[in-house]
């Protein structure tokens, strides 16, 4: 599958569609069929750590990528613009979750501290190593 197309509802059909996925703002939640075309129902729920829509006025995308690496097919694809982008199959399922995990654990702590700094914090504890735009404001801010 290359495309697929949107439609925002308040429920979603008992027998969703191949190639359509669904939007429901009241649940916060998008399901669609596995784009691969195995036939499976793939369930994003809308969250500031989890996945998020973007809609254009004509479109949809949604981010991070759909990984489904606890479905048989193990497919892994990004929505762009109501386009599939392809991105391969999972081989490693354990080391992809606890990335994941590690990312959101991340978000929330940032999200709940917004004085946190990752750049200051890394730049602290890596010395040299740190990036290039923390180095460069340490550099600006020497008289």
């Amino acid at each position: 599958m290359k495309a697929v197309v949107h439609r925002f509802v308040d429920q979603v059909p008992e027998d969703p569609e191949d190639g359509v996925i669904y939007v429901s703002i009241p649940f916060s939640t998008v399901i669609h069929k596995c784009c691969c075309g195995c036939g499976h129902e793939v369930v994003t729920p809308l969250s500031p750590s989890g996945w998020q829509l973007i809609f254009d006025g004509e479109s949809v995308s949604l981010r991070p990528s759909i990984g489904n690496e606890a479905l048989p097919c193990r497919s892994h694809y990004w929505i762009r613009n109501n386009s599939v982008h392809w991105a391969g199959w999972y081989e490693d399922a354990g080391a992809k979750r606890d990335g994941k995990r590690r990312t959101k654990r991340r978000a929330l702590t940032d999200r709940d501290d917004p004085s946190t700094d990752r750049d200051i914090h890394r730049d602290q504890s890596e010395g040299s190593r740190s990036p290039l735009r923390v180095r460069l404001r340490r550099w600006l801010r020497k008289d």
